[in-house]
């Protein structure tokens, strides 16, 4: 009784402590249109949502020259080549209430070689500080692995979205003080119906198939579109749907040309009855529609080492029977019959993926399994991982 009785009391104590803490999140955020920015959004508000903190702050990253009209919990902007912007932020958290940082890193969100002018806020800065990975190769460029080294030396705890991820880091020589496995959040999607899903979107009578997220040429799409004449043979009814606009970044560098040869694509192989293209940046109010009228998700990344992938996420919090390359976060929460797995740059491999899940019986014991397995990714779910790790951080620094 009397242990039962120090638990409680030290529980409490702990909770009470975290109450007051305030916790900086240094990252990309909406209105930028931007994966890791839709996660930041989504995690903070799931953590608000607990009320075990003080509300979060944020310290937005800029693209060159770019203003956004951020809400309130954005407190300090850093534009990504600017190095001065690095110093004073830094400068900013050790003078502020702020208590601790999560840095939701990706290389290409920061100026400098592999993003190296982060290296001029953690030189400074003078409190503790959590690293998310959003990208985790086998194969880093020495650059980019001393980047990530120095990061991570310095971070009192290093999060992952994959478990995948720990092994690769430790073959490549980077060891952390902590690392720690946190999933990517989903929101909650109620499981309906998928033709009922269909009738307001003007899907009626479709088999729909589907990929979303910032088009890049990384998300192999045209694999997915050379194998749809021969599914299509089995399967007059089919629909791809393509949704989402060209990533931000690709677009600076090359335009429209990925979408365009896309496009192209469909003209060449007569597929413009069967596929459609959504070029704009959905709400998630629309994607979860979208999603609910999906009978399949198609993700044929051509890169084996994509660690993280926030669409696949999404596809198994809607109960979605999902076709996918066998890339590193894939073969994690794909495993098990979660799914079916096509080769990578493989038209054919993908077409016998959609012939099999012609069968009813299959494509809903996929759903069922996916839907029941996400659970643990929802946002309330993921946001207590968070929140325990920054009081545990809090406590042993």
């Amino acid at each position: 009784m009397s242990n039962l009785l120090e638990n409680k009391t030290s529980m409490f104590i702990d909770k009470l402590h975290f109450n007051d803490t305030t916790v900086a999140y240094l990252s990309s955020y909406p209105p930028r249109e931007c994966g890791i920015a839709s996660f930041t959004k989504d995690l903070l508000d799931a953590i608000d949502e607990l009320g075990e903190h003080r509300s979060s702050k944020v310290i937005a990253i800029n693209e060159e020259g770019a203003i956004y009209d951020y809400d309130k919990k954005v407190k300090f902007t850093i534009e990504r080549n600017h190095i001065d912007d690095y110093i004073q932020a830094a400068n900013y958290v050790n003078n502020s209430s702020i208590d601790i940082v999560n840095i939701q890193h990706e290389f290409g969100l920061f100026g400098g070689d592999y993003g190296d002018y982060i290296n001029y806020f953690m030189e400074r800065i003078k409190k503790p500080l959590i690293v998310t990975l959003h990208t985790v190769q086998k194969d880093f460029d020495p650059k980019a692995l001393e980047v990530l080294k120095r990061l991570i030396d310095k971070s009192e705890a290093t999060v992952v979205i994959a478990r995948n991820a720990i092994k690769i880091l430790r073959k490549q020589g980077i060891s952390s003080k902590k690392y720690v496995v946190i999933p990517h959040g989903c929101p909650f999607i109620p499981f309906v119906s998928t033709e009922d899903a269909k009738i307001p979107l003007g899907l009626k009578g479709r088999f729909v198939i589907s990929s979303f997220g910032l088009i890049s040429s990384s998300k192999g799409i045209e694999y997915a579109i050379k194998a749809l004449p021969s599914a299509i043979k089995k399967n007059p009814r089919l629909l791809y749907l393509i949704i989402g606009e060209t990533h931000p970044e690709v677009r600076k560098n090359e335009g429209e040309k990925y979408r365009k040869k896309l496009m192209q694509l469909v003209y060449d192989l007569d597929l413009e009855k069967f596929v459609r293209f959504h070029n704009r940046f959905l709400s998630k109010r629309e994607l979860i529609k979208y999603l609910q009228a999906t009978d399949v998700y198609v993700t044929p990344y051509i890169s084996p080492n994509q660690i993280s992938s926030g669409t696949l996420i999404y596809a198994l919090g809607a109960g979605k029977a999902v076709i996918s390359t066998p890339y590193l976060h894939a073969q994690e929460v794909l495993a098990k019959g979660r799914g079916l797995f096509c080769k990578f740059r493989d038209s054919a491999s993908i077409t016998d993926c959609l012939n099999k899940l012609s069968d009813e019986t299959l494509r809903k014991n996929l759903e069922v399994k996916a839907y029941k397995y996400s659970r643990r990714f929802l946002w309330p779910n993921v946001a207590e991982e968070y929140v325990k790790l920054f009081s545990q951080t809090l406590q042993q620094v």
